[in-house]
């Protein structure tokens, strides 16, 4: 399936935005879709070989998954690239624009049960989150 590519633009500094996109500490406060997730759990050990963890669960309810990558490639401050647990490969690219802007590009295989509107959809949605996050940090 092809990839699909979203991305945003966040006004604040690239060291900013990389060391919030990559602290569990603040993973969990912005990695789920909608307001009725969370991410209860996150762990990150970013290295080559290294393993990115979450837990996302619904808030009012016993639904929730496990998110787990394996890091393939990692260039500080430029990209990230790892493949998922059942073998489908994300690209992070980090591109600064100016001194207090900085430019998030994620680009993903998608998976074949949902469909693409609802993984872009689904994902966006996580990207955005992030957005906010770092803009009111």
């Amino acid at each position: 399936m092809e990839p699909i590519r979203i991305e945003i633009t966040i006004l604040k500094p690239l060291q900013l935005v990389w060391d919030l996109m990559n602290d569990p500490k603040h993973i969990t406060k912005w990695n789920f879709a909608q307001e009725r997730w969370h991410c209860t759990k996150a762990e990150n050990d970013l290295r080559v070989g290294g393993k990115l963890q979450t837990r996302m669960e619904v808030k009012h309810g016993n639904f929730g998954f496990d998110y787990i990558g394996i890091y393939d490639e990692i260039i500080p401050l430029k990209k990230i690239n790892y493949h998922l647990d059942d073998g489908r490969n994300v690209e992070v690219v980090f591109n600064e624009i100016d001194p207090n802007t900085t430019q998030v590009v994620q680009t993903f295989e998608p998976e074949a049960k949902d469909s693409r509107e609802m993984q872009r959809d689904g994902w966006y949605g996580i990207l955005n989150n992030f957005h906010k996050y770092v803009e009111n940090h």
